[in-house]
């Protein structure tokens, strides 16, 4: 049966919720983008972007250090740090006589949130479609929606009895528990955060290059801007309008 501290049942709740948030966040961008600008929308696009940065940051290096003890640990089960130990016996609260339900729940959360991060970028880009940031942005999204469906089905897999976990990434469960499984699994979801990382990180350097042709989408239209601007070219530039 899975127990959890207070301060670990605290700290689930909280990853849920910055899920939660990040999810609701896209939501009201993505039906705002079809409407009128509003610049409103930028600000809160970057916040989605920030907030799947320093998830993804937190979510990989565990990856990373499974791995590490993996090297040091071939033949014996995946580990977790501290932090994520905590974390998914928090999230283990939901079904505690479940004791992975919590892990499952817990990678699946910080998938999401990886995913929403993405879609942030998708998003920020949506008046910029000849954009880099928008094209790797794409990517970032279906690589990892991909990835965050493989995750779902771990999880619900465990959550409606299986007896493991049911996926790609323990061979749909034919995998019998033991040094196979555990190498298997670490290292697919080591490599799909990688490159889903990667991708990731071209996504964002595009967009800081693009920034300026981003931002501009956000600007409200005002009627007779486009004469102004043309007006105020032309006696910058004189010889430009023929004068």
């Amino acid at each position: 049966m899975t127990t959890a501290s207070a301060l670990e049942s605290a700290g689930a709740a909280g990853l849920v919720l910055w899920a939660v948030a990040m999810w609701a966040a896209v939501g009201v961008l993505a039906y705002a983008n079809r409407g009128p600008v509003r610049p409103w929308g930028y600000r809160l696009s970057v916040a989605v972007i920030g907030l799947g940065i320093i998830g993804q940051l937190g979510h990989i290096q565990e990856h990373i250090a499974q791995v590490a003890y993996w090297v040091a640990h071939p033949n014996e089960k995946a580990w977790m740090t501290p932090l994520g130990t905590g974390l998914a016996s928090g999230l283990g609260q939901v079904a505690p006589d479940t004791p992975s339900l919590g892990m499952e729940i817990l990678h699946l959360t910080g998938n999401f949130i990886f995913l929403a991060g993405l879609v942030g970028v998708v998003l920020i880009t949506r008046r910029a479609l000849a954009t880099k940031a928008r094209k790797w942005g794409r990517m970032g999204v279906l690589m990892q929606g991909i990835h965050g469906i493989e995750h779902l089905v771990l999880t619900l897999s465990v959550a409606l009895g299986a007896s493991q976990a049911i996926g790609l990434s323990t061979w749909f469960g034919l995998l019998d528990p033991g040094p196979g499984l555990w190498t298997y699994r670490i290292w697919w979801h080591f490599v799909a955060n990688v490159v889903g990382s990667v991708i990731f990180a071209v996504a964002l350097y595009h967009l800081l290059r693009e920034r300026r042709q981003v931002a501009a989408g956000y600007r409200p239209h005002v009627p007779g801007q486009r004469a102004a601007d043309a007006a105020a070219a032309d006696l910058r530039h004189p010889a430009a309008s023929g004068g």
